[in-house]
């Protein structure tokens, strides 16, 4: 059986499969900060929920990357946990 970080490094080798992973970096990293403020609020999916005022599996999919959240529920999810929502625009490369 092949392991998940070699078959990550063969699938890496290939520049299409690259560039196409690159192109989730922004998502991949909302998701990552997503995960890291309800962990630092000591919430649990379930916990965080019910601060919203939802259910354990939208915040199973919201935090999965399933859907698109609006900046409603981001907001939502920032006060839920004590932090502030930012979003910025920078230039394109």
């Amino acid at each position: 059986m092949t392991a998940l970080h070699d078959l990550k490094a063969h699938l890496s080798a290939n520049p299409a499969v690259q560039s196409e992973y690159d192109a989730l970096e922004e998502e991949f990293a909302l998701l990552t900060s997503l995960i890291q403020a309800r962990t630092r609020a000591g919430l649990t999916q379930e916990a965080l929920a019910q601060r919203m005022g939802t259910t354990q599996s939208v915040i199973a999919r919201l935090e999965s990357g399933r859907g698109k959240p609006s900046t409603r529920t981001l907001e939502r999810y920032a006060r839920a946990t004590g932090t502030k929502l930012r979003i910025t625009l920078e230039a394109a490369e």
